[in-house]
């Protein structure tokens, strides 16, 4: 399947009745904090051998956790289903501070493969805590990485998923408080809540930086330039991934007829493409391309034309793999040598 890069900005022309196109979104697919772990789990199955451990899944993609599990990655959901003193990689989504205590305490050897991105905000979590500010973090209850977060200020952390829920929130002092999000929201839904926050509580402070993801970002950019005048938007990602949610909501907002999530080309229905002239198609930042492409080679199938990527930003933000991982692989290396 090959596309043809439009550049900045795109020209939405769906052209006559007859006329049909396949917008690609760009960027779209893999993040540098998705790519790093699962790079991670793949060179620790190769340097330790099977079975390697992962608390939880390690990206939210099932097809990326089922490929691992067959070269010999355990998913588990907590740390007493490993064996003592097995190798476990914590997923990129992160940990608190307990979980880290519950591995040393059974003698596991941890691998971090959290999120850069997602760390800073642990970070900024502590800074506050220790000034003493009641934090309110803006996420989805349950959500792994607000479990990370939240457990590392568990007395100054409260969770607001909605603008509505501010009413409800209650801080010792309204002039010390301070907002952190979960960094895979969309940017318009967390922004509506920090203004309901503003508007109760004037002083609330600011992170020192965007806590929204720059992949999150740029995959919701990209989203609403083929969204906008098309009849279908296909997101391709699990149901279980925060931001490809997201991409579904974000696409309908920027104007798009109708918006589906898909884990794969299989789940598409025939019926969603009656009278479609222009569909777009998109991924979530833990996304493999080769399902995108799948989704390319269904609407190929069915008299759809080569996609035409419409790109919005250039990504080149590498992460370098956990330290732990780094370390072992020299040992290796010089051992080989």
């Amino acid at each position: 399947m090959t596309t043809a890069d439009l550049g900045m900005p795109p020209v939405l022309d769906t052209g006559d009745a007859e006329d049909r196109a396949v917008l690609l979104a760009a960027p779209r697919g893999y993040c540098a904090g998705v790519d790093r772990a699962v790079i991670t789990v793949e060179k620790a199955l190769d340097l330790y051998g099977a079975p390697v451990y992962v608390r939880k899944q390690i990206v939210h993609n099932k097809h990326v956790v089922e490929g691992l599990e067959q070269r010999g990655a355990i998913f588990v959901e907590e740390l007493d289903e490993v064996p003592a003193g097995a190798t476990v990689v914590f997923s990129a989504h992160g940990v608190s501070p307990m979980v880290h205590q519950q591995a040393a305490e059974r003698g596991l050897k941890t691998i971090d493969a959290t999120c850069p991105l997602v760390t800073k905000v642990h970070h900024e979590a502590r800074r506050f805590a220790t000034e003493d500010y009641d934090i309110l973090l803006i996420g989805h209850a349950g959500h792994e990485e607000v479990e990370g977060t939240a457990g590392e200020a568990p007395g100054h952390i409260q969770l607001v998923e909605t603008p509505q829920d501010v009413a409800r929130v209650e801080v010792r002092d309204p002039a010390r408080v301070a907002w952190l999000s979960q960094t895979t929201l969309s940017v318009d839904e967390t922004m509506s809540v920090v203004a309901a926050l503003r508007e109760r509580f004037p002083q609330l402070l600011d992170p020192p930086s965007d806590d929204i993801c720059y992949a999150t970002q740029n995959r919701q950019i990209a989203v609403k330039e083929v969204a906008r005048g098309a009849d279908l938007v296909i997101v391709v990602g699990s149901g279980n991934s925060s931001n490809s949610v997201r991409l579904v909501e974000v696409a309908l907002e920027a104007g798009a007829r109708a918006a589906h999530r898909v884990d794969d080309a299989g789940e598409i229905d025939e019926a969603w493409l009656e009278g479609v002239r222009t569909v777009s198609v998109t991924s979530g930042a833990s996304v493999p391309e080769e399902l995108v492409d799948g989704v390319l080679r269904f609407l190929a199938d069915r008299g759809y034309p080569d996609a035409r990527a419409v790109r919005t930003a250039e990504e080149s933000l590498t992460f370098a793999l956990p330290p732990e991982l780094r370390r072992d692989l020299r040992a290796a290396e010089k051992a080989r040598a």
